[in-house]
């Protein structure tokens, strides 16, 4: 089987730190924090007092009809808000055969707000008032199913739960479904919405989750001071086309998407394998795919996953040695978690949009906060301030409980 090439030709999300693309990435090249108090929730007799919202965003521009506003969850609300933007930027609407064409957009947790508002009904005012809806507007897949009915794609349409690595995984299967001829045009990526009360007394109690008060020392990956994540919610989608026919409708062509690397840990529920064997795997994989080896290092920027937990930052640390060794040193990392939060299910497609703009740019995007080095996190991290460097790869890493890890490789285009 003939093996196609894979472009990038759009590019849509909202974040916490922008909601839109351009103000996206010029936040994050600016460095601006998008952690700040929770104002979703009263948090009153919690311990978490901070998270990555969305500020401003109003689904009314993306719905129209009221009525198909109310029968959505905040989390596929996200997910159109992006597609229709990836859709928009890669002016593909009418240029591919409808049957041609997928959706593949996951959540990790689906529709979680959903979900509480009817169980307090039922818990309230019993079985009769819960919605008929609930269900459609809750399961997970619902974000793709409402994005493919909007745009009318007929073609490979699936979600992925993989929890924090659900978006980096399709985007990943979204790449193999073009490559090996199954579609011309894929809409991949991911949402989450689960700010709430329940998600943060749960991430809490397992440990998971950053109590500072201060938006400036929370989010803190690889720094030494770093003691769990700040949740984040959003959406980011990619349109992922097939190269001759994007060259063949004259497209803007970003990056081009070369490599995925797909891996269980099979170690444990919620901790990474402490050799970093899954992650180290995954890595290589993509990388091996791409054609990467170490001889590249120095133009290669890695968007890590980075989530400010401790084991997670030194497992993947780790990964990275293993791979490239010493050429690990000349390698550049940063965690744009520092400024959005962790968006789950949201935050592998959120970095990879991240990943292929820092190509089109050469332009490395900040760890903010980085203060003090920690001894097994010995990399370069990207402390404060961009860095303006050529780059040739982009690699954008995701590791999700469960032990699932995924990783892209991006690759710049010259021809």
């Amino acid at each position: 089987m003939d093996l196609h090439r894979v472009a990038v030709t759009g590019l849509g999300a909202v974040t916490p730190v922008g909601n839109d693309v351009p103000t996206f990435w010029s936040n994050l090249l600016a460095g601006v924090n998008g952690i700040a108090p929770v104002t979703h929730f009263d948090t009153e007799g919690f311990a978490i007092k901070l998270a990555g919202e969305l500020k401003g965003f109003d689904p009314h521009v993306y719905f129209e009809n009221v009525t198909d506003l109310r029968r959505t969850d905040p989390f596929t609300q996200f997910a159109v808000a992006a597609a229709e933007q990836a859709m928009a930027d890669s002016g593909i609407a009418g240029k591919v055969d409808p049957r041609r064409m997928g959706v593949y957009i996951g959540s990790g947790i689906g529709g979680m707000q959903t979900l509480m508002t009817e169980h307090a009904k039922l818990m309230e005012r019993g079985p009769g008032r819960v919605s008929p809806l609930f269900i459609p507007m809750m399961i997970a897949n619902m974000a793709a199913g409402v994005v493919a009915i909007r745009t009318g794609a007929k073609g490979p349409t699936l979600p992925v739960v993989t929890a924090c690595a659900t978006s980096s995984h399709t985007v990943g299967e979204a790449f193999r479904a073009i490559r090996h001829g199954y579609a011309d045009v894929i809409l991949a990526g991911g949402s989450e919405s689960t700010v709430n009360m329940l998600a943060a007394a749960g991430f809490h109690n397992c440990k998971a989750l950053s109590t500072s008060d201060d938006p400036n020392a929370a989010s803190l990956p690889f720094d030494l001071r770093r003691s769990g994540f700040v949740m984040g919610e959003g959406a980011a989608v990619l349109v992922l086309e097939e190269y001759e026919h994007a060259l063949a409708r004259g497209a803007r062509i970003y990056a081009e998407i070369v490599g995925y690397g797909n891996t269980c840990d099979a170690y444990h529920m919620t901790a990474p394998h402490p050799e970093a064997e899954g992650a180290a795997e995954a890595v290589r994989l993509a990388s091996e795919e791409a054609g990467i080896t170490g001889s590249d290092a120095d133009r290669i920027y890695i968007n890590a996953h980075g989530t400010g937990t401790h084991m997670n930052d030194t497992v993947e640390t780790l990964a990275y040695k293993k791979v490239f060794g010493q050429d690990a040193y000349r390698l550049h990392i940063s965690s744009t978690k520092s400024m959005t939060g962790h968006m789950l299910g949201a935050t592998g497609a959120v970095e990879a949009v991240a990943a292929v703009l820092a190509l089109r740019d050469d332009a490395v995007p900040p760890t903010i906060n980085y203060r003090d080095a920690d001894p097994e996190c010995d990399l370069q991290y990207t402390p404060g301030q961009a860095l303006h460097t050529p780059l040739t790869y982009a690699l954008s890493s995701s590791f999700g409980f469960g032990g699932h890890n995924a990783v892209l490789a991006f690759k710049k285009v010259t021809d």
